[in-house]
Parts: structure tokens; C-alpha cells; sequence
């Protein structure tokens, strides 16, 4: 696994996303189109396992966590950035998604949840906030952030 293959990895899912607005619909249709479990997932785990492994992915840390940007906003993404945090059992520091975020969580342990949410994908709409929590045992996420938006805030 390297950058650029995992880049392509990515772009099937930001294809399928297309310009469609960030909402619950759409976190529907990422959960049947890209289950857990399924090809597409289950590489993305991988990947980004790997990634980690190898040291390219969450290559800094801070506060417990373990993260970094892996690419930054692209065309060839349809203009998302990727992160990926490496998490367990805490909360990180709130934020705001000016254009939305979607979320994949992989858990390492079988039980973690990220935001209250298990294995899976989770989209935040525009203009929402967070303090980004992983309970129940270690998660990665991955964060797909459109034109790599956000803004660390202190509540």
C-alpha cells in the first residue's frame, strides 16, 4: 500500500459522493453502497491499517491521538481532503465542519463506537460542531473534509 494506490481507493468513494449535499441521505447510501464488511471497506481498512503501520498515516500525535492529513484537498477527490485519527477511549478537541465532514469508523477493538456510532460511516452536514469521542476501545476514522475545511474551536 502506498499514497497513490490509496488515493485511487479513496476516489471510488468521493466518485459515488459526486456534488451531492452532505446529509443523512447520503450517510445512507455510503452504508449500502460501502457496507462494513464489503470489498471497498474492508480495503480501505486495510489501507489505512497499513498506512499506519508503515508510518505514513497518523504520523503525529498529541493529546492522546494519533493523527495527520494524508492528502490534501484534490481535484481528483472532487475537492475532499483525507485524515485519519487513530483514537481510544477520549475525546478530542471540538471543531466545526464549514462545508460538512464524512466520516468512516473502523474499530480495532469490536466495540468501539466513534460519536456514539459503530463501524460504518457517519456524515456531518455544513455549519455543524463537534468534540470527536471514541468509547469502547480504539477506532480509526477517516475524515473526508470538502476543500479540507474545518475550524478548531474552544467549545
Amino acid at each position: 500500500m502506498n499514497l497513490e494506490t490509496f488515493q485511487q481507493l479513496i476516489q471510488k468513494v468521493t466518485n459515488h459522493i459526486g456534488d451531492r449535499p452532505l446529509n443523512k441521505t447520503l450517510q445512507d447510501d455510503l452504508n449500502q453502497t460501502f457496507p462494513v464488511g464489503g470489498d471497498v471497506y474492508n480495503e480501505i481498512v486495510n489501507a489505512c491499517r497499513t498506512g499506519v503501520a508503515q508510518g505514513w498515516m497518523c504520523q503525529y500525535e498529541g493529546g492522546g491521538i494519533r493523527y495527520g492529513r494524508v492528502i490534501k484537498p484534490t481535484d481528483v477527490l472532487n475537492g475532499y481532503s483525507v485524515d485519519v485519527v487513530d483514537m481510544k477511549d477520549l475525546a478530542g478537541p471540538h471543531h466545526r465542519h464549514p462545508n460538512g465532514e464524512i466520516d468512516l469508523i473502523m474499530p480495532i477493538d469490536d466495540t468501539a463506537k466513534f460519536d456514539n456510532h459503530p463501524a460504518g460511516w457517519l456524515v456531518y452536514g455544513p455549519d455543524t460542531a463537534h468534540r470527536p469521542t471514541v468509547s469502547q476501545g480504539q477506532a480509526l476514522v477517516l475524515y473526508l473534509l470538502p476543500e479540507g475545511k474545518i475550524e478548531f474551536t474552544r467549545s
